[in-house]
């Protein structure tokens, strides 16, 4: 078997080698969680998700939880909704003996927080941006609506639940011979959007700072501007291996494509338009075709266009 990070140094077309593919519903039909946790490097393991939209196929697992076993404890991203939650806590007891010692949220939205209720069960505290908290007040609710619209009885016992613990700029943790800074590095996709950086691996678990498989999502609140300021910051820190928001585990240089280029691409067609006098209309008419092969391209293409527009025409 070739190791997963052999395939990152690998063209992903290399004779041979094929992905998971992600349109089959469940890849894991013995759990809740869309796909068996792997190990990426040595004790740092990741359960990627679907990168199709939430379904009750998928159990709402459209996002990675990852784990990293420190020697004094395990240390968690995200907690999805509350039987993921637990299922994702069943294969780590399945791994380490290590308890799990905290949670992080990578945002505030519902796939990474809807779960901390069943880590707060286990009295193991969960850590956020400071921002994500206002976030999950103002749209915890809506999410948990969509979660048990999509998902049913998958969503049981799911709720909102505020983190435990918050920091405004960083946090530092160390638990064993393991260093992992929890960072904010500016604004991106969505509120109080951080990164996990295990400089010793030069492993970073970008959240939602980058995308690679899936169209990443231009929100009503999301400024492309400063994300592009964010992305320098993200950038300096030399990852050698990147596990997205969404996506299987990768490097820089496909985040880079299909985040920071794909924002700069957008950015300069909606320019063009708006040099030109043209209106809304021509932007949803932008070729983005170059991108189609991503999953999630027909739901979020033409909409980030329209809504790029019209946060352009004040900026």
């Amino acid at each position: 078997m070739i190791h997963i990070r052999l395939l990152l140094l690998l063209p992903l077309t290399a004779p041979g080698l094929a992905l998971p593919d992600q349109s089959i519903a469940d890849q894991y039909p013995d759990s809740i969680l869309y796909s068996k946790p792997i190990e990426l490097i040595p004790n740092v393991w990741t359960a990627i998700g679907a990168t199709a939209p939430p379904t009750y196929e998928n159990s709402g697992h459209n996002n990675n939880y990852t784990f990293v076993i420190t020697g004094a404890g395990v240390v968690v991203v995200n907690s999805g909704s509350y039987l993921l939650a637990e299922a994702l806590h069943n294969e780590i007891r399945e791994i380490t003996d290590e308890p799990v010692v905290l949670v992080i949220n990578e945002n505030g939205q519902g796939h990474a927080m809807l779960g901390n209720g069943y880590w707060k069960e286990q009295g193991v505290p969960v850590l956020a941006h400071a921002d994500s908290v206002h976030e999950i007040e103002e749209s915890g609710p809506a999410s948990l609506a969509r979660l048990k619209s999509v998902t049913k009885e998958k969503a049981e016992n799911s709720r909102v639940e505020l983190p435990t613990e918050t920091f405004s700029d960083n946090r530092i943790i160390e638990l064993g011979d393991t260093r992992i800074e929890v960072l904010w590095l500016g604004y991106s996709h969505s509120v109080g959007d951080i990164v996990v950086w295990l400089p010793g691996e030069r492993l970073v678990i970008s959240g939602d700072m980058a995308f690679h498989e899936r169209i990443l999502p231009i929100f009503e609140t999301t400024d492309t501007r400063l994300w592009l300021e964010s992305w320098e910051r993200f950038e300096a820190l030399q990852a050698l291996y990147v596990i997205p928001g969404h996506g299987h585990p990768t490097n820089m240089a496909q985040v880079r494509r299909y985040t920071r280029d794909y924002l700069k691409f957008l950015r300069g067609e909606v320019q063009a338009l708006l040099d030109g006098g043209d209106d809304l209309q021509a932007a949803y008419m932008i070729d983005q075709s170059r991108y189609a092969h991503l999953d999630t391209f027909d739901e979020l293409a033409s909409r980030n266009a329209g809504r790029l527009f019209e946060q352009m025409e004040f900026e």
